[in-house]
């Protein structure tokens, strides 16, 4: 006691600060503010009184928490204190000044603060974290594994337990996957998000090859599908330390809360589908977060309604679409090869360099950064996917021609040249190889006039003439003018002497 005697003279009478006391005596200057703070609870005089033994100093100064607390309902809420101490801009005396308007002869603010800390170091050192109320989930992966059975072939294979926890209310949620690609990661973040129903500022996750492009204790980078699904979101990604758990403590101990009272409760029960598995999940997950705390009032569900669901941003309107990227040249024809089916760009990049990004539905090209096309996906490999926007205006005017098209507009001269032109085109294997004729013969009426071509159309036509150098042929010989040759005469065969019958081969 003769060095805590001589803190509180060089304190009250010498007027001296905490670090020059500390100094001079050899202690801390938390000492130093913690004997001053104690003697102030004490609410004694300074000068000590002369009948003061130290022993009855040191008993007033160290007794334990409660000792003096004759009435307990002076004593503020430590946990309703401790939850509003996480709320942005939110002091310790702040709370004080409320809890003084509250009780006006309540205790002072030394003994507020002393009786404060002294409850928080009996609490969880997990649990004694500060987290800011809607700052931080924290994911990761369980280690142990979940059998699931193909009813088909009866296959097993493991289902992976992956894992979201809010850092000030212990929230949870757990979900399977098939796998741990890229894909899976953020597909179970994206479900994790909608079932918080709101967005966090920071989310933590590990330094895994299918998130993070360049792992790196300083500087990870986040690659570009996990990147564009935190713009989309508007949160920041803060990846852990390789090696580092304690960078991520809340989902650490949620693996294991998860593993005891989830991935236990399932041990003797069959999944059939990963569908199935997460149906059981969600029912258990349920009574996981309603579970009461041990040293804290109230469980995962209600901390998380009271603390972090009011200060979470709220969701997008529109969910993030999981795709991925790949590169891609543009042929010579304006299209680029995807899954082995092509998709057309505008004509003028052709040989450039693109990303490709592909999404359940659609594919979008970027050149630069700039999107210069989006087709619907196909899953037809061999075809191609073209806009006509896309073509040179030589091949738009090409692609606009059909039989169909072609045979009405030589029907506009008169119906003989419709019907040689239908003739024309149905004579060919592929109706595109009599494009050319067909355009040469009504192209020959600019020369020869419309009467002229629907006259050589006729005569083509009686003759079986059924190309364009025959018509031409016909107009520029003036054949057109002539009458037509004598058709072949029918009815009965004549009788005459010399002919023969076929009973004369007989």
């Amino acid at each position: 006691m003769r060095k805590t005697k001589e803190i509180l003279r060089l304190k009250f009478e010498g007027g001296l600060g905490n670090h020059t006391i500390g100094r001079a005596l050899s202690v801390s200057a938390s000492t130093v503010w913690d004997t001053v703070a104690r003697f102030q609870a004490t609410g004694l005089p300074w000068p000590l009184p002369p009948d003061l033994t130290e022993a009855a100093l040191e008993a007033r100064l160290y007794r334990r928490q409660g000792s003096h607390e004759a009435n307990p309902a002076r004593v503020p809420s430590w946990p309703g204190v401790q939850a509003e101490l996480r709320k942005k801009h939110v002091t310790l005396r702040l709370l004080f000044e409320e809890y003084k308007v509250e009780h006006p002869d309540g205790y002072q603010y030394s003994w507020f603060c002393e009786r404060f800390r002294e409850w928080r170091k009996t609490i969880d050192l997990v649990m004694r974290q500060e987290h800011t109320l809607g700052e931080r989930v924290f994911i990761d992966w369980a280690g142990d594994t979940i059998p699931v059975i193909d009813a088909g072939t009866g296959e097993v294979r493991p289902a992976y337990l992956f894992l979201v926890v809010l850092g000030a209310s212990n929230y949870t949620y757990a979900c399977a996957t098939a796998r741990q690609t890229t894909a899976d990661w953020i597909g179970a973040q994206v479900q994790a998000l909608e079932f918080f129903g709101g967005v966090p500022r920071l989310i933590v996750p590990d330094q895994a090859r299918a998130l993070i492009k360049n792992p790196d204790t300083y500087d990870p980078q986040p690659n570009r599908l996990y990147d564009e699904f935190a713009t989309h979101y508007g949160c920041a990604l803060l990846a852990a330390r390789p090696a580092h758990p304690r960078d991520k403590p809340k989902v650490e101990n949620a693996v294991l809360v998860v593993e005891r009272w989830i991935l236990a409760r399932l041990r003797n029960r069959r999944f059939f589908s990963l569908m199935e598995l997460n149906q059981a999940i969600a029912l258990l997950l349920v009574d996981l977060n309603q579970r009461a705390f041990k040293k804290l009032p109230g469980n995962r569900r209600s901390a998380f309604e009271q603390l972090d669901l009011p200060a979470l941003r709220a969701l997008p309107a529109k969910r993030f679409d999981i795709f991925r990227w790949k590169s891609a040249k543009v042929n010579i024809d304006y299209h680029v090869e995807v899954e082995r089916h092509w998709y057309s760009v505008p004509h003028g990049l052709v040989r450039e360099r693109t990303d490709v990004r592909l999404a359940a539905s659609t594919i979008e090209v970027f050149v630069r950064g700039r999107r210069v096309a989006s087709h619907l996906r196909s899953g037809q490999a061999g075809r191609h996917t073209t806009d006509p926007a896309h073509m040179p205006e030589s091949h738009r005017r090409h692609l606009e021609w059909t039989p169909g098209r072609i045979v009405r507009w030589a029907e506009q001269t008169g119906p003989a040249t419709g019907e040689l032109v239908a003739v024309i085109l149905a004579s060919r294997p592929h109706p595109e190889q009599g494009y050319r004729s067909c355009l040469g013969i009504l192209r020959l009426s600019r020369r020869y006039g419309p009467e002229r071509l629907e006259a050589a159309a006729v005569r083509a036509l009686a003759i079986r003439a059924r190309t364009y150098r025959s018509v031409e042929s016909i107009l520029r010989n003036g054949l057109d003018r002539q009458p037509l040759p004598d058709a072949a005469p029918a009815g009965p065969a004549r009788r005459h002497a010399n002919l023969r019958g076929g009973s004369y081969y007989e």
